[in-house]
């Protein structure tokens, strides 16, 4: 588990990312598109969730490997999340992409939040 509560955690969790997907032996492309992918989460936690944590589980089922990316706050939660999906729908000022990219880029992805207890993404990568 890996505390996210400024830009310097968010390069440590790049890091890591990166290392478990080489370790997993996933391509170039793959490796980016997670590493993205957990760039975009650990970013929507500092700005809108107020920090918060990840926790990355190696996956193995037979030949098929991969990774499972969870991030979490305890922060105001999203009120809207099928509106927060939208490509260009942003509270922050940014270009709204992060959300549904992070959709794009992963296998596997699920959303939970409540207003005022916080929000739950799950991402998984699979090789």
């Amino acid at each position: 588990m890996l505390g996210i509560r400024s830009p310097e955690d968010i390069v440590r969790m790049r890091q890591a990312v990166r290392e478990h997907a080489i370790g997993q032996g996933f391509s170039l492309v793959d490796q980016t598109k997670i590493v993205t992918a957990a760039s975009e989460l650990a970013r929507n936690i500092i700005n809108y969730g107020g920090g918060g944590e990840m926790t990355l589980i190696p996956l193995s089922e037979g030949l098929r490997k991969g990774l499972k990316l969870v991030f979490s706050d305890a922060g105001p939660g999203i009120p809207d999340i099928e509106l927060a999906m939208k490509d260009g729908y942003t509270t922050g000022g940014g270009m709204g992409l992060g959300l549904g990219g992070a959709k794009r880029l992963s296998s596997e992805f699920s959303i939970e939040s409540k207003v005022g207890a916080g929000t739950r993404v799950t991402i998984t990568r699979w090789k």
